[in-house]
Parts: structure tokens; sequence; C-alpha cells
């Protein structure tokens, strides 16, 4: 039976410090849950918390509805994958998985079975004789993912594993910790600062930003629906736009952002729906949202085209447009060129849009969202 994690207003306290600050959620048993923000967010810290090796300065922590205040690592149903892996490089493949159960006085007979359940979980049957310097990346990737599930954890714990991996085998491991995370049921927590990792493995994402939660939500309505300006600017990528709200009708308000016209954007809900006319406000508009449009068309305004970069699939335009920069306001002086980045699906109606061309680019009210002004995620 899987064991619901709460975290009730955590915070951790080093000195004057403040590495998290009165986090508060619930982590439902099974679900592949990932804290995601950049290094120094508090993340990392948090994790050691529910893992026993941090006492929180203030807050609970519950799993299974027990309290864990006093209770050491070795005494929680957790596991922890660090993230250079700690592998024994003296000892054989199975005896590095079946070793938490060797400490634990298991009889080597069954230490050996559950090795080889183990070996055969992680798709390295018949390799527990092995060293493991003879192991590539992604095997030993896997063989810590088997040490410590060798004692059957409710809670397995992951501090940036594949952080030391290339691209192509990170791409590949997290395909396979999602399936193994699947075929075992177990509630998986993962530590990283790597957007793809949280948004393609992950149940729920948690980002944080300067010890702090800013939003708890499935991939998709971290990415579409960010709640705050830190996580629309740091999860994927994002133009910002400052600027004033002029009006609201309908769901829709009318934004000032230092265009050459105003620009209507969704805000029915969220808290985009809580800015009031008159108010500041920032506008966020996805590269992948922007398109090449007639001039007259809705939200449309001129742009220059500054560079290309091509990636295979699709390639990314950087345009520059006048008005505000991010960090500039509507009250800010005369309009100063500013860059946004537009990608676009490589195929050959896009073939004039050169360094230098002069375009219209315009984006639909509902791929846009307008925000209170806050802090950005840096570069």
């Amino acid at each position: 039976m899987t064991k619901d994690i709460t975290l009730d207003y955590v915070s951790v306290q080093f000195g004057d410090y403040v590495a998290v600050d009165g986090a508060h959620l619930t982590i439902q048993g099974g679900e592949f849950f990932s804290f995601l923000g950049p290094s120094g967010c508090g993340k990392t810290t948090l994790l050691r918390c529910i893992s026993g090796f941090q006492e929180p300065t203030a807050g609970q922590i519950r799993i299974g509805g027990k309290d864990m205040r006093g209770i050491g690592p070795n005494k929680r149903p957790t596991a922890l994958i660090f993230q250079n892996l700690a592998l024994f490089p003296l000892m054989s493949v199975a005896d590095n998985i079946a070793f938490p159960l060797e400490v634990r006085g298991v009889d080597r007979k069954t230490r050996r079975r559950r090795a080889d359940e183990l070996l055969e979980l992680i798709a390295l049957s018949g390799q527990g004789d092995k060293r493991i310097s003879e192991l590539s990346g992604g095997q030993k990737q896997r063989v810590a993912i088997a040490r410590a599930l060798a004692v059957e954890p409710d809670i397995l714990l992951l501090d940036e594993p594949l952080s030391a991996l290339d691209l192509k085998l990170r791409q590949h491991m997290r395909r396979e910790l999602r399936a193994i995370q699947k075929q075992v049921g177990l509630t998986f927590i993962y530590i990283t600062h790597d957007q793809g990792e949280a948004l393609t493995m992950s149940d729920r994402v948690a980002v944080m930003s300067r010890g702090r939660i800013e939003q708890v939500g499935d991939a998709r309505a971290v990415y579409d629906q960010p709640r705050t300006a830190f996580v629309a600017s740091f999860v994927g990528e994002n133009n910002a736009l400052t600027g004033r709200v002029l009006g609201r009708e309908n769901g829709l308000s009318t934004l000032d952002l230092g265009l050459p016209a105003p620009v209507r954007v969704a805000t029915a809900s969220g808290p985009g729906a809580k800015l009031a006319p008159g108010a500041e406000c920032m506008a966020f508009v996805r590269p992948e949202a922007l398109r090449p449009c007639a001039p007259d068309a809705p939200n449309a305004f001129p742009a220059t085209v500054i560079r290309e970069e091509f990636e295979g699939a699709q390639r990314h335009l950087v345009l520059e447009t006048p008005g505000p920069g991010p960090a500039a306001g509507p009250a800010a002086g005369p309009a100063a060129p500013r860059e946004l980045r537009m990608t676009l699906v490589n195929d050959d109606r896009d073939a004039a849009f050169g360094p230098g061309a002069a375009i219209s680019v315009g984006f639909a009210p509902d791929m846009a969202c307008a925000l209170p002004p806050g802090e950005l995620a840096s570069a």
C-alpha cells in the first residue's frame, strides 16, 4: 500500500538564510512527483527533509499520516539515489544491489534471489557478476535504482540522478525511469533543474524559487497556465512584455504593451483575472504562439528579423520590435527596440523570413497570459 507524503508548512533556516519557506503540499502515494527549480531554490534541502537527513526548522512532515520528527533516515520508508550514484567499484553488480539487504542481516540466498529479480526488472539479467566499471552510464543508473529498490521502500527519492549523462542517454533514461516507476507502483520524488525531465516524467511538478513553492500542477498546467512571472519565465521559453491593463471584458483584457496598438489576452481565470484596469502587468507569449500574419490581423504588430537559429525540424527567429523591454514599463520613456523569439516549423513557406526581413507577427488571445509583475527567472 502506497503512502501519501504531507509537507505541512515546512521551513528550513540556516542562520539568517531561509532555504525552504513554508512548503505546503501533499504528494499522493504512487505518484511521480518532481521538484523543479534553479540551483539554490531549496529543492534538495526539501528532499533531505523528507529522507531524514535534515530536520525542518518549522513545520511537519508526515508519511502515511505518521509524523517523521525524530525518525532517522534508516527508519523511514524511503530510499535515496544520490546524484553521484555512490556505487561500490570493488563489488559486483549483484553485490551492489544486495548490499542494503546484507546490512539488514538478510541471508545470502535471499539476497541473491532479490538481486536477480531486480536485475531482470532493470533489463540486466545475467550481468550480476560484472564489475561496476564494466557498465555504461545508463546501466550504472539502473543498478543504482535497483539497489534502492532492494529494501522495498514505499518512496524512492532521486536527487538529479541523470545530470551527468549526455543528452541522448538522459532522454532514454527518462523513459526507463517512468516505465520502472509504473511497473513497481512506488512513489517517486524527483529533484531536477531540467525542465524536460520534470515535464516528461512527472504526474505533477512543483516549481520552486528562493525556497518557496511557486506552483504545483501537471506538466500542461504548469506550462500553459503559469501562475507567477517566475514560473512563466522559468518553465519553457517565453517572451515577457511589460505593460498596463486598459480594460477587461468577456474574459479578455486589453493591454498596452508599448506596441503600435493594444493587444487582447485571455484572462477569464487565474491570477490575470484579478488585474483591474490601470494595473501594471506582464504579458507572456511563447515563441511557438507567435505567428506570421497580415498587418491588420488581431494582435498583430511589426517586427524585423534579426537572426535565425536552425534546430533541425524547427527554427527560431529572433525579432526586433519597438517597445519597452522586460525590465521596463509603459512610463519608461521613449520606446527602445526589444528582442522577441518566434519558433517556426521548417518548411518552404517560411523561406523568405531571412535576416533583415520586415514582417507582421501576432498571437491568439488564448495563447498568451497576463500576470501581475514579478521576479523573472535569470537567464
